[in-house]
């Protein structure tokens, strides 16, 4: 059926695009959340003017009229397309502007040609950090959806991830900080939104970059999963993609919540080897990573090394194990501790 909306008009785009896909279409635990969030909080979002964000804020926008005033679109601009990244920003801001949206733009200040994926990723989060938290903003919304939980599942299984990386791009984060990260679209196929989109007569900004074999995303997206999507032949991969991505999650909660019923961890933050004896090795590892994490003072440790400081705690003998410039994992009488090099801490103290 042909849309009768005239074309770029982002109110009635809006509310057209909010009856193709109702709130019942959207993931349930999302939507439980936003249900059950305080009255009068901001919500920001991710909006860099491609077709899932895009869907993303006009969602929003439709679905939860009485946030529309307090909804914060983030664009960050890593300025490394020229005049299309202009365009980019001046697209989103004529979008934001039509629905009433407030608008940041964030720039990369230190954009080089030939950055890494993991370097632009991390210029956008700073960004979108700095904002939420200047705005005592605590959710941020993103537009992830099916393709990329299958896209993220082939990439991490080829670097040989975990249940807590399988399960990855989750419907809701609780981050460190207390911050919440939401993917309602979690439900939806990219082919699926940009059909509504277009039927709508919606446009949006495609960054030609994606189109390229430059990062491992990108060859895994135009290459990889067209292929395995195809191979499954009288199966949606997409959807059972998504469903292994749910029930990874589960079972990744279940092992969390089994690691913290153990208390294995003191007020130092030491670890107790003892309460982990009998364990399976799935909880033991989880507990020497979250050890890990803790030690702000050590170096990144290689997968060949934490294997070989795993294969200690399991066998709990006295050990001292570099972990880098900055000290030592150390056990001893029971207990796995971090024990600062000396000349370090020397010079730390001057």
């Amino acid at each position: 059926m042909k849309s009768t909306v005239k074309k770029n008009d982002w109110p009635a785009l809006a509310t057209a695009l909010g009856d193709r896909f109702p709130s019942a279409s959207l993931h349930t635990a999302v939507r439980a959340w936003a249900s059950s969030a305080p009255a009068g909080g901001r919500w920001g979002l991710a909006f860099s003017g491609g077709a899932d964000s895009l869907a993303l804020l006009l969602l929003l926008w439709a679905h939860w009229p009485e946030r529309r005033a307090g909804l914060l679109a983030l664009h960050f601009n890593h300025r490394l397309r020229g005049r299309d990244s202009v365009a980019d920003v001046a697209f989103c801001r004529r979008v934001c502007a039509s629905l009433g949206i407030a608008f940041v733009l964030g720039e990369w200040k230190h954009a080089r040609k030939g950055a890494s994926e993991a370097e632009a990723r991390a210029a956008r989060f700073e960004f979108f950090e700095r904002e939420l938290l200047k705005r005592r903003i605590k959710a941020l919304w993103f537009g992830h959806q099916q393709n990329d939980i299958a896209e993220t599942a082939l990439m991490r299984l080829a670097r040989g991830g975990g249940t807590a990386g399988l399960a990855a791009p989750r419907p809701l984060q609780t981050m460190p900080d207390g911050r919440v990260h939401l993917r309602p679209l979690l439900t939806l196929q990219k082919k699926a939104i940009e059909q509504a989109l277009r039927k709508e007569g919606a446009s949006w900004r495609e960054d030609a970059s994606n189109a390229t074999g430059d990062y491992f995303r990108n060859r895994v997206r135009h290459e990889v999963l067209p292929a395995w999507i195809m191979a499954a032949s009288d199966r949606d991969a997409l959807a059972g993609a998504a469903l292994s991505r749910e029930l990874l999650d589960e079972d990744d909660v279940a092992l969390e919540n089994w690691l913290d019923g153990i208390a294995a961890f003191d007020a130092e933050g030491r670890l107790d080897i003892k309460a982990l004896t009998g364990k399976p090795r799935a909880i033991i590892r989880r507990a020497l990573y979250r050890w890990l994490v803790l030690q702000k003072d050590a170096g990144d440790l290689s997968r060949q090394g934490f294997a070989l400081l795993l294969a200690m705690v399991e066998q709990g003998g006295a050990t001292r194990f570099s972990l880098g410039s900055g000290g030592f994992a150390v056990i001893r009488k029971g207990w796995l501790f971090f024990e600062k090099n000396s000349h370090s801490a020397s010079i730390l103290s001057r």
